[in-house]
């Protein structure tokens, strides 16, 4: 038996596989605890990671995906550390991107995305996520089964954003294919189980998208790609390239990854409790509950991070300027006093929409209601177009003895793989 007393949330395998009664021991110790290996203050329940997100002028944001690595490139002086901060920021992980930007910094960078996430743009791009799941499902329907993550869910979620983005047509193969998400040919399942060798995927981003955007700025063509080139910042002022294409391309890669967790979570759930599909079916108005409920259950991204700005306290526990705190989200959807029976999956919870999957204030996730319509959708044709779908048992196990195999990493929670079966309506 684990002691959890002892745990390195950080590098054990087991807990990497399954958080929860990890986290259920750290909340019974109080909804803020520092953990033993390094220092950093684990926060369980849902008040105090919702405060902590909400409260930027004590926690910055700058460590929020690496948290306590690398260490801090400086040692923090007296009550306020912002100045050592900001003096510093160009030395932490991926910098230059929003998610661990701070105000002002962080409202301008944002701005620029909404240029692009716009009612109409959403609209568009959901409208051909209606074809592009047919066209998913076309090509494994027949099988009658098959891995779930790189046949259809990678795919599709790559597929999505690409034409979110506005890449042009005659470029989308190359994308899927320089971020592995080409569907595999026949039943090759799994020969695309991981990123390609020496590629790093943001750096391919920035690249492509500085490329588009230049050329836009040069000879306008009327496109998505053309606005985001003539987006100005709220003051007027025109940013250069690569503040135009960090925004996009971060979106890029965190979509695709979360999206895919998503999408897995949800067909994980219907092929264990076959109860939902034909509830579903005559009711599929409760689809968008369901997945609200599979985001609480499987939040996609485990933790976020934040340092402490500002000598401050959080769920009755001082903490000093200089603190690495991790905010957990997985546990915040699982806390008894926000959610009742947290452990159930019950999608008609009054509250269900009340998760912080996505995070919650200026950090919220922008791709957040592109991830709910591609969830949606999936869903929805999958049970018209599958008249069962079944885990597969020869991988997975019995109903109740499953085998589920999640990543091994601290930060994001998604299935390595997930076979299914399933029969082709009529």
């Amino acid at each position: 038996m684990t002691d959890l007393a002892s745990v390195n949330f950080f590098a054990d395998p087991d807990i990497s596989q399954s958080p929860y009664e990890y986290w259920d021991y750290l909340r019974e110790q109080g909804p803020v605890i520092q953990e033993p290996h390094f220092g950093v203050y684990a926060v369980t329940g849902y008040q105090e990671v919702v405060a902590a997100f909400k409260d930027h002028a004590s926690f910055s944001a700058v460590n929020a995906i690496g948290g306590p690595f690398p260490p801090l490139p400086f040692t923090p002086e007296g009550d306020d550390i912002s100045g050592q901060i900001e003096a510093h920021r160009h030395l932490f992980p991926i910098h230059e991107h929003m998610v661990v930007m701070d105000p002002p910094h962080h409202d301008r960078a944002r701005s620029l995305l909404a240029k692009l996430l716009t009612p109409r743009r959403l609209k568009a791009n959901e409208d051909y996520m209606w074809q592009l799941v047919d066209s998913q499902i076309d090509a494994i329907i027949g099988n009658g089964r098959c891995e779930f993550l790189s046949e259809y869910a990678k795919p599709f979620a790559t597929s999505a954003i690409i034409d979110l983005l506005g890449v042009p047509e005659e470029d989308r193969p190359e994308f899927l294919a320089a971020l592995g998400a080409e569907r595999p040919e026949g039943n090759r399942v799994g020969a695309l189980d991981g990123e390609p060798v020496g590629l790093d995927p943001l750096q391919y981003l920035d690249d492509k998208f500085s490329g588009y955007l230049a050329e836009r700025r040069r000879e306008p063509r009327g496109d998505v790609l053309s606005g985001m080139a003539t987006a100005l910042y709220p003051d007027g002022s025109t940013p250069e390239i690569l503040e135009v294409a960090k925004p996009a391309t971060f979106l890029f890669a965190a979509g695709q990854e979360t999206v895919t967790k998503l999408l897995s979570a949800a067909v994980q759930t219907l092929g264990d409790r076959p109860d939902y599909q034909q509830h579903l079916r005559e009711n599929p108005d409760g689809i968008p509950t369901f997945i609200e409920e599979a985001l609480r259950m499987h939040s996609p991204t485990k933790i976020d991070f934040r340092l402490v700005r500002r000598t401050t306290s959080l769920g009755g526990v001082h903490l000093p300027a200089g603190s690495v705190v991790m905010l957990c989200l997985g546990a915040a959807n699982r806390d008894p006093r926000k959610f009742e029976d947290p452990h159930e999956f019950r999608p008609d919870r009054k509250n269900v929409r009340e998760h912080i999957a996505f995070g919650r204030g200026i950090h919220t996730c922008a791709g957040a209601p592109l991830a709910r319509v591609e969830g949606q959708i999936t869903v929805r044709r999958m049970l018209d177009r599958m008249a069962d779908i079944r885990i597969d048992e020869s991988v997975h196990g019995p109903a109740d003895r499953r085998d589920y195999t999640y990543e091994p990493t601290f930060l994001l929670r998604g299935l390595t793989q997930l076979r299914i079966e399933y029969t082709p309506a009529s």
